[in-house]
């Protein structure tokens, strides 16, 4: 169960088989990608087939939660108890070797399998919070919350984290030795995601702040 153990029990049909290694199990590298996400890729089995959408998520403890249309394809199958797979990937760097194949990208990901469960009343309203306050901390006490339409259009659910690995790569090029001496540039490309200068709305006139 969660909570139990400094790593998750994930079945080995869910195990990464590529690239051993770079997996991970424990829960402080799973809880530090997620936290530094912001963008989930939800696979799941649509009325027409496969599908998969992104969708911004925020984690909460021991689970993903996610926020939908009421009436999206992803809310629909869901509710009808479809498993679904979210996919978190944040790319830190470009790696450029000397030969093409060693080519590569730092990474961290994590992926989850499982069922989702949908949220309503108090819990429903306190999620919506906590993607609220994703965005800037403190926000969702200054903010007009949703009224009862936009609830109803809303749908929220939390997918445990159970079935869950990490991957990750760091470091530079890993080329062969009979290629090291030829006269290409490898390094690596350091890549990351910054909050930029704040742009006030200028629709109307607003004695609000953001915080730092």
């Amino acid at each position: 169960m969660a909570g139990e153990s400094s790593e998750y029990g994930t079945d080995k049909v869910f195990r990464p088989r590529r690239a051993p290694g770079r997996e991970r199990f424990d829960r402080a590298t799973v809880h530090a990608i997620l936290d530094d996400g912001y963008v989930v890729h939800a696979a799941f089995q649509g009325a027409d087939g496969p599908e998969i959408i992104p969708v911004f998520y925020v984690r909460d403890g021991e689970r993903v939660l996610i926020h939908l249309s009421a009436k999206a394809g992803l809310s629909l199958a869901l509710k009808r108890g479809e498993a679904v797979t979210l996919a978190v990937t944040l790319v830190d760097g470009l790696i450029l070797a000397r030969s093409a194949f060693h080519h590569s990208m730092n990474y961290r990901s994590v992926i989850v399998h499982g069922k989702a469960a949908e949220l309503t009343g108090e819990e429903k309203a306190r999620a919506l919070d906590l993607m609220v306050e994703r965005v800037e901390q403190g926000r969702s006490a200054r903010v007009r919350g949703a009224d009862p339409q936009e609830m109803k259009a809303t749908a929220v659910f939390a997918v445990p984290l159970e079935q869950v690995a990490a991957k990750q790569r760091s470091g530079g090029p890993k080329d062969d030795p009979e290629d090291m001496a030829l006269p290409v540039w490898a390094g690596t490309v350091p890549l990351e995601l910054t909050r930029g200068r704040p742009i006030r709305d200028l629709a109307a006139e607003s004695d609000g702040v953001l915080s730092d």
